[in-house]
């Protein structure tokens, strides 16, 4: 073979392999988990939670997946605020990393919250977290911002990371919104649904 053969080839060859290569999507985030712990407050005054919140879809500030492995029991340390339960959970995967400045998620391998009260949930489940940001920290507003999944294979993953990939356009998941009619997210999706559509 001659060298211009060969160069020859090996461009195709280069050619043929980035081209087959697949962009990383945005919600694919490659973490090297350390063992610090990330605490994220209780916005128990929202008025909405979970991933479909405000009119035309809050955006999410971090988002990932985990297995709950510690679970306090209810106290009343905020006063007659709200009911206070800690809560731990050792991150599987996360999907969104909103920059928020000098509190920006550090990979952390651990999240704790004290917003676990009345959500049936318990050491050991598989979940599904969704958290926003409010005064330069990330919040979560608690109830169903923490959806049990059944496995990190979930179907409720691909449709979160749709929907993460796509900028929040809530119209790429339309399809979806059967699977979110278990964990009364329905209405929420519906209304971010009407927004997107009146644009």
């Amino acid at each position: 073979m001659g060298l211009k053969s060969y160069f020859s080839l090996v461009l195709t060859g280069c050619a043929v392999f980035y081209s087959c290569r697949q962009p990383r999507a945005k919600s694919d985030i490659e973490v090297t988990f350390n063992q610090d712990t990330i605490t994220v407050g209780y916005t128990y005054w929202w008025p909405q939670s979970g991933p479909f919140i405000g009119n035309c879809g809050d955006e999410l500030s971090l988002v990932f997946s985990g297995i709950i492995v510690e679970m306090g029991e209810p106290n009343d340390r905020p006063g007659p605020l709200y009911v206070a339960q800690d809560g731990t959970i050792e991150l599987e995967q996360v999907y969104k990393i909103k920059e928020i400045g000098k509190n920006t998620y550090a990979n952390q391998k651990f999240f704790k919250s004290d917003c676990f009260y009345g959500l049936n949930l318990n050491v050991g489940d598989s979940v599904l977290v969704f958290c926003y940001d409010y005064d330069d920290n990330y919040s979560i507003p608690g109830e169903k911002s923490i959806v049990k999944i059944i496995s990190f294979e979930d179907p409720l993953i691909q449709s979160i990371k749709k929907y993460i990939d796509t900028d929040q356009d809530a119209i790429s998941i339309e399809k979806d919104t059967s699977l979110w009619v278990n964990h009364d997210l329905k209405s929420n999706l519906k209304q971010i649904l009407e927004c997107h559509r009146n644009e």
